[in-house]
């Protein structure tokens, strides 16, 4: 049964993707447990485009959502699309959670929102990277580059804990991609980066 609904997935999402006027491209990711940022992210369609790569490439992804949307009656219908509810305290806390979840999964592939909305953002949120190191996970780097209707995955990157050598590369990658609404892409930099170095001695 399993196995009939994961190739009606597949089917579905290829259709959409055709119709959608998209091509693949990438490698699903290989580690059985990563942390997976979707960018650029500046339409409610991104979600969508994701999903239906994800079914496509025979990924299960996870993505996190505040704890509210699971609630009856959507909370099945959210839990099948891939949600994983969190309780949203504080922002150590929720890296503490998907840490542990990631930390204890089996198979994960966790969708952490780098932006964290579909507005222009002059920084990126942290949360993927610390999630990430914690969890002792790479990074992969999936993509909507909507300038040549292309999607997929790119490389899986360990985190060091040099935040400005691991986000050159994220950068780098990223830089030709195109956002639906690309003056709405988020600029892709880290609070971290910006912490003036300790004084020498």
């Amino acid at each position: 049964m399993k196995q009939i609904v994961k190739q009606t997935k597949k089917v579905i999402a290829r259709v959409v993707l055709w119709l959608g006027g998209w091509e693949s491209d990438g490698v699903p990711p290989s580690a059985p447990r990563c942390v997976l940022i979707a960018y650029p992210h500046t339409s409610n369609w991104d979600f969508i485009w994701t999903l239906a790569f994800a079914w496509a490439m025979d990924v299960e992804i996870s993505w996190m959502g505040k704890e509210e949307m699971f609630r009856w009656p959507f909370g099945g219908f959210m839990r099948a699309l891939g949600g994983v509810p969190v309780h949203r305290k504080s922002r150590a806390n929720q890296v503490d959670q998907l840490a542990e979840r990631l930390r204890s999964a089996e198979r994960l592939t966790l969708v952490v929102p780098a932006e964290g909305t579909r507005r222009w953002v002059p920084r990126w949120k942290s949360g993927f990277y610390h999630i990430a190191r914690a969890a002792g996970v790479p990074i992969v780097l999936g993509f909507l580059d909507y300038g040549r209707k292309v999607g997929g995955f790119g490389p899986a990157i360990r985190v060091t804990g040099d935040v400005q050598r691991d986000m050159d590369v994220i950068r780098a990658f990223y830089a030709p991609m195109r956002g639906k609404y690309h003056e709405c892409t988020g600029t892709i930099l880290l609070t971290e980066e910006l912490a003036e170095p300790p004084a020498v001695a």
